[in-house]
């Protein structure tokens, strides 16, 4: 079985960073529409996962800690947020 790695605020801007080639700091706190379309691909690919989400929950994805959040609750328990992250 292999290890998923941790879903977190830390991991979301990884992969934001990933979308034009960035230093995560350079990562802002707000997710345009292209940035979640990038996001949503790298959690797909990453976790293994499909992201089947209503568009009124995608919509109220606007913020990293929104991200967390909303596709943290998508996946296994292994990678999931931990309560209180």
């Amino acid at each position: 079985m292999s290890l998923l790695p941790p879903f977190d605020r830390a991991a979301v801007i990884g992969m934001l960073a990933a979308f034009g080639d960035r230093d995560p700091s350079a990562v802002d706190e707000e997710i345009g529409s292209l940035e979640l379309t990038w996001l949503v691909t790298e959690v797909e690919q990453r976790y293994g996962i499909t992201v089947e989400l209503p568009e009124d929950a995608l919509d109220a994805v606007w913020t990293v800690d929104d991200a967390v959040r909303v596709l943290g609750a998508l996946l296994p328990a292994a990678a999931a947020p931990a309560e209180g992250r």
